[in-house]
């Protein structure tokens, strides 16, 4: 059974078919975000810290780590960003760059098993990012795109995955350590994004054998009540085969329905997980007794 095994010095996070499902957050990206872009450019890592300690405690288990901001050297911020992190917070990262040195820099900074976000099917991309990936020992992220585009076709899709987890091989990566990324279009602009994207996904599984990833929030792009959809749509990509997501931990209505579906596909053991994130507080159960024993007394 594949799974796929990242690590920070002190913790591990496994991806699997039979494992929870496994969040990666969002947040630490200065993509549409002013003030982080504006933090990032003069060095200032205040925001990734908070934003970092918000996502941990909502619940993710890994961070994506993005300091793309223009004009800026990518290459030191990401690293300086893997160094911050990792004194603060146990949890494996996601290195996110379309930054080959940026890339290389993060990975020569980091310690442990990071996972790589990422590559394409793009032959001159292919080239770049794999041997980088095999020297360091991560695993990688796989996008089902290459030279001609993003296909609206779930088979064109498909080889695109194929090509990548092939081309992976050649380079020594393993397949365990390649998550295929199937693309979530949004839904609002491609009507048939969702069912296309899970098809994909299930293909993915049965054919490659390898685990799958999506930017969960790209699904509802431009449509109201983003919360509702990116609830509905996780779970259903779960119950596809879908493994993992990179998506946002402080969406509460998002995170009650990933641990709904990890019940559901009998991934949470005894519904342990479940039961502890809907107790009521202990002083609250606590004072529920008192006022039994209260009652009984009487």
């Amino acid at each position: 059974m594949t799974e796929t095994v990242l690590s920070s010095p002190s913790k591990e996070v496994v991806i699997g078919f039979d494992r929870p499902f496994v969040v990666i957050g969002e947040r630490i990206n200065p993509t549409g975000r002013k003030k982080l872009s504006e933090e990032l450019a003069v060095g200032d890592f205040s925001r990734v810290e908070k934003d970092a300690f918000a996502q941990a405690r909502a619940g993710a288990h890994m961070l994506d780590v993005n300091c793309g901001v223009p004009m800026s050297d990518e290459a030191a911020l990401l690293a300086d960003a893997l160094r911050l992190l990792q004194s603060l917070l146990d949890l494996p990262l996601c290195l996110d760059s379309s930054v080959v040195p940026a890339l290389q820099a993060g990975l020569s900074a980091y310690q442990g098993k990071a996972l790589v976000n990422s590559v394409t099917g793009e032959e001159e991309r292919l080239q770049a990012v794999l041997p980088l990936v095999a020297e360091h020992g991560a695993a990688v992220i796989g996008i089902s795109n290459d030279e001609t585009g993003i296909s609206y076709d779930p088979d064109v899709r498909f080889e695109v995955a194929k090509k990548i987890v092939e081309r992976a091989a050649s380079f020594g990566i393993p397949r365990n350590d390649v998550i295929i990324d199937p693309l979530a279009m949004p839904v609002g602009a491609v009507n048939d994004a969702g069912a296309a994207l899970f098809a994909i996904v299930r293909r993915v599984r049965e054919e490659l054998g390898v685990n799958t990833v999506c930017g969960a929030s790209n699904i509802s792009f431009g449509l109201p009540n983003r919360h509702a959809l990116n609830a509905a749509f996780v779970p259903m990509a779960i119950a596809a085969g879908m493994t993992c997501a990179i998506t946002n931990p402080l969406e509460e209505s998002l995170s009650f329905a990933i641990r709904a579906a990890d019940v559901m596909m009998g991934h949470d053991e005894d519904c342990g997980r479940w039961l502890r994130a809907n107790r009521p507080p202990e002083h609250e159960r606590g004072g529920r007794r008192s006022r039994g024993q209260r009652a009984r007394r009487g």
